[in-house]
Formats: structure tokens, sequence, C-alpha cells
């Protein structure tokens, strides 16, 4: 078997301070496949370099720009320039970004939401629409295997004919005025100019958004939202509501919250059909709980060889049961996958990472609750996108 050499990406954002920044590298460094080979890390040149000597990057390859870093990256011979770009910016550098890369040839993988605006994420979805890169987005949750299990009972019919889902992430880090004591994760996730029109929603509404509809198989069609700002003077929403319906005849509670004081990050999922329901939530990730109509709970464990698990998720193992797998083994999926789409020449949205179309669709979810947030017309329509 011929030895397959390590796929070389640069980053941008994701200097000293920055959560988001470190769970990538540690994730793209799990499996072996990827190395680190450039970066602009942060606008602060101290930062950006401390940042760059201690992950020992070259320095004639750490750049003070992410537009000088895709520069020079594109003039280097192919065999030494990165492949790939991860974004791990605030979200108003998301599309400039990504459609500077594409342009330059690069595949993109960038964080959650696609953009600030769904106009703007049309414009890069138009973008890939003529181009042979790949670009996904971090949904970290949706790289683990009790996720894509949770899918599969509801594509087996396990649950029968879905009727209710109920998802929800409280969080309480924003609890008190954390951006008037200049937390720099606070400050611009609560600024509308690099945020975008909403603050919480955007950054956790989505995972409760893209979760309900990826295990669903559903997508949801209409909201009714209240959204709230909780904390005297703070810009945007920091905690709201939605109910909701599905084109597939579900309804659904929506919840997410960065005021809820004493929690972490407390991300669950319930369905329920006519046959039965399913819980997974992200602080047990291991576990389903299943509870057919009429028969006994069970309880699902995820594990290599885990009997019950369908493909997809014991593809997502890497260890046997009772060996504890989190977060930073969801996103490493999720650049196992990329991996293997580059290195297969797939185009477009790599498999089984979500690409574009989840994109839009967390982006029409931001703007339509945004806006039912505001209006005393509760109900309002998803756009297609």
């Amino acid at each position: 078997m011929a030895k397959l050499a390590k796929i070389r990406f640069g980053m941008i954002g994701g200097g000293e301070g920055a959560f988001i920044g470190a769970v990538h590298r540690h994730a793209a460094a799990l499996d072996g496949q990827f190395e680190l080979v450039c970066g602009a890390f942060s606008r602060d040149a101290t930062n950006n370099q401390s940042t760059g000597d201690t992950l020992g990057i070259d320095d004639a390859r750490l750049y003070s720009s992410w537009q000088q870093l895709l520069q020079v990256e594109a003039s280097l011979p192919a065999d030494q320039r990165m492949e790939m770009l991860v974004i791990v910016t605030p979200n108003q550098l998301h599309v400039p970004i990504s459609r500077a890369a594409i342009a330059a040839g690069f595949h993109v993988f960038c964080e959650k939401p696609a953009g600030i605006n769904l106009p703007e994420t049309q414009t890069l979805a138009a973008d890939l629409a003529n181009t042979d890169r790949l670009y996904g987005l971090a949904h970290t949750y949706l790289g683990y295997p009790m996720v894509w299990q949770a899918r599969q009972l509801v594509q087996s019919g396990q649950l029968g004919t879905l009727r209710k889902i109920f998802v929800e992430y409280p969080q309480g880090w924003l609890t008190e005025d954390l951006e008037a004591a200049s937390n720099k994760q606070a400050s611009w996730r609560t600024d509308p100019s690099q945020a975008g029109n909403s603050g919480c929603m955007a950054d956790i509404g989505t995972h409760t958004f893209g979760l309900a509809e990826f295990i669903s198989q559903q997508q949801i069609t209409e909201i009714c939202a209240e959204l709230k700002s909780h904390v005297s003077g703070r810009r945007l929403d920091d905690d709201g509501a939605a109910l909701f319906r599905t084109n597939g005849g579900a309804s659904g509670v929506l919840i997410a919250s960065q005021i809820c004081a004493g929690e972490e990050n407390a991300l669950k999922i319930r369905l329920y059909g006519d046959k039965g329901g399913l819980e997974w939530q992200q602080m047990e990730p291991n576990t389903i709980i299943l509870r057919p109509h009429g028969a006994p709970v069970q309880v699902l464990r995820a594990g290599k060889g885990q009997p019950g698990l369908g493909i997809e998720a014991l593809r997502r193992c890497r260890l046997p049961a009772g060996h504890p797998e989190g977060y930073l083994e969801a996103m490493a999926n999720l650049y196992s996958d990329f991996a293997v789409a580059i290195r297969r020449g797939e185009r477009g949205t790599p498999t089984g990472v979500p690409g574009i179309a989840a994109g839009l669709r967390g982006m029409a979810f931001i703007d339509t609750i945004s806006s039912s947030g505001q209006s005393d017309a509760k109900w309002l329509q998803i756009p297609n996108t």
C-alpha cells in the first residue's frame, strides 16, 4: 500500500486565547492525516508571532494578514503550498475569506455559521458551483457517532412517523456582561458588525437547528420565535426559543440560551414518532436512550464493534465501549472525512461533512428566527435555499 502524504493546511484566526482554533488543531492532528504548515493567527502581531512560535510554524509562512497568506501560498510550488484553509475568525470574515480561498484554488473548512446573512452566503454558493474545490462547515456535533446512529434509527423507521422534536442548547457563560470586561470571545459574539444580526442563535442556535434537521431528515419550514437580550446594553440576543413545523408534518420546540446560569454545553435532542422516541445529549455523547412504544427502554452505547450500531456510527468510533470519546473526536471525524474527500478528488461538499447546503440552511434559519423574534406576526416561513 502506498504511503499517504499528510494534507497540508493553513489557518486564519485561532491565535492564543481563541478556544476554537486549538480545537481544530487538535482534531486535525488526531488521525495523523493533516499537517499545519502556515497561518495568520491574529491581527495582533505579538499574538500572531507567539502562536506561530508555539506551533512551530516557519517564520516565512507566518503571515500578517489573510490576504498575504492566500497570495504567498498560491505562489508556492504545488508540492509545498497548503492544500486546505481552515477559517476560525469572527463571522463577518467567513464569506470573504472563503470566496478568496476558493478562487485561489484551496479547499476550505470554515467555522459556522457560513456568513452573516443569507445573500452573501448565496454568493459563496454560486462560487462553489463553478469550482472543483471542496467546502465544509465545522458543525462539530454532527461528527459524533451516536448522532449518526440516531439518524439511522429515524431512517430505518424504528420511531415510525415523526411527530415531535425537542432540541435545546443551554449555556451559562454570558450570564454576566463579559463584553464590558473586555472578554474578546464575548465581545465579537455580541457585536453586530462581527457576528451579524444574531448573537445566541447564530452561535449555538445554528447547532440546534442543524442537529434537528440532520437527525430527523426533515426541513424546518416555519418558525414562531421570541428572542431576548437579558443583559443590559447587550446588542444581540443572548436567549431565545421557537416553536417550529417541518415539511414532514412534525412539530417542535427549539431553545438556545447563553444566560442559563450554571449550565455548561447541555445540547440535547429528543424525537418522538408513533412507534417510539429517542434521546441524545452532548454531555453524555456515547449514549442513546431508545424508548419503543409498549416495550422496555433500550440503551445503545458507542464503541468499536458494539452490537446494534449502524455502519456510519461504527466507522466513527475509535475505541472499544467504555473508553469515552468526545468533542475532539467528533471534530476529528469531520477532518477524517474531509481528508478522504480530498484524496478521492471529490468536489463541492465532502462526503460526511456539512457543506454549503447546510450553510445556506443555517443562514436562512438565523435570518428567519431573527425576523420572527422582532415581529408581531409570529409564524414565518423559512425561505427555500
